[in-house]
């Protein structure tokens, strides 16, 4: 299978953690009707008709750019105590070995980009070690967005208590390691960070153009249902509002620029530049990657 493709002077590379499926209902403005209107997009990669459910990949992005190596978001971890979220409650992934696969070593990750601070975006930040919660990747700055880290704190405004677990296990162990970002943040010469609040508070964007420009959204759109219908909300997300708001900009520059959208949990080939038809937008060409 391809697992890597260059963008320009970078190297993107799909590392894998786990598949699951959840109920379209979780998509609760948008008609069952819109999901067979669409079944040419749709169909096998994201939605399966029979069951009907959407499908999901857990992975992190990894990217050689500016002599740096990157991962952005690390997914739902092994040994998690998850009962709000059964499949994501207890497991034993492969995780590390698909890293080691793709030729990295946690040693040498320079930087750990959490585009926000959901359960299954920082879950490898740490791993289990003798009892204790310890960093995966030693060497790393690990980036956050202060506005999440305030929100999701245990001292924070928010009143999500199995956050609090997340919290505990996969943000704090990492804590010398930290570094807040707030508003737009230049991580390198052809890396930046910019705001996209709405599925949580500091939800953030990644914009590489290291010759080829691409933009990596995390949760802006969970599957592409939401690229036809971006005003249709997912029931992640906790201000739907601002969500939709965020995601017809970002879209909508994507689509200007010709950038290659990549989000968090697309399966099949990862992303796809887009171009903007009527109040949504559409699919030009897939990323070349292999399909999962």
């Amino acid at each position: 299978m391809t697992d890597r493709v260059a963008l320009g002077r970078a190297t993107l590379t799909r590392v894998v953690e786990l598949r699951v499926q959840m109920r379209t209902d979780l998509f609760g403005q948008t008609p069952a009707q819109a999901w067979s209107d669409n079944a040419d997009l749709l169909e096998p990669s994201f939605w399966d008709r029979a069951a009907d459910q959407w499908k999901i990949a857990m992975q992190t992005w990894v990217l050689h750019v500016d002599g740096m190596t990157v991962l952005i978001d690390t997914g739902v971890g092994n040994d998690r105590h998850r009962p709000h979220f059964p499949p994501l409650h207890q497991l034993s992934t492969g995780y590390l070995d698909a890293l080691a696969e793709a030729g990295v070593a946690p040693e040498s990750v320079d930087v750990v980009v959490n585009t926000h601070l959901h359960t299954d975006h920082v879950g490898w930040n740490t791993r289990l070690v003798d009892g204790a919660w310890v960093p995966t990747f030693p060497n790393a700055r690990y980036l956050m967005p202060e506005a999440d880290h305030r929100h999701f704190s245990p001292d924070g405004d928010s009143t999500n208590e199995s956050m609090r677990i997340v919290f505990a296990d996969s943000v704090l162990p990492v804590a010398d390691q930290t570094e807040l970002y707030s508003g737009d943040h230049q991580l390198s010469d052809s890396l930046w960070l910019r705001p996209a609040g709405g599925h949580t508070p500091g939800s953030s964007v990644v914009w590489l153009d290291a010759g080829v420009p691409a933009v990596f959204v995390g949760d802006l759109t969970h599957c592409p249902i939401q690229l036809v219908r971006p005003d249709d909300p997912c029931a992640f997300d906790e201000d739907p509002a601002a969500a939709a708001h965020t995601r017809h900009r970002v879209l909508t520059e994507a689509a200007q620029r010709s950038a290659t959208v990549v989000p968090a949990h697309y399966p099949g080939r990862g992303g796809a530049r887009i171009s903007a038809r009527a109040n949504g937008f559409t699919v030009d060409e897939w990323l070349g990657l292999s399909g999962i």
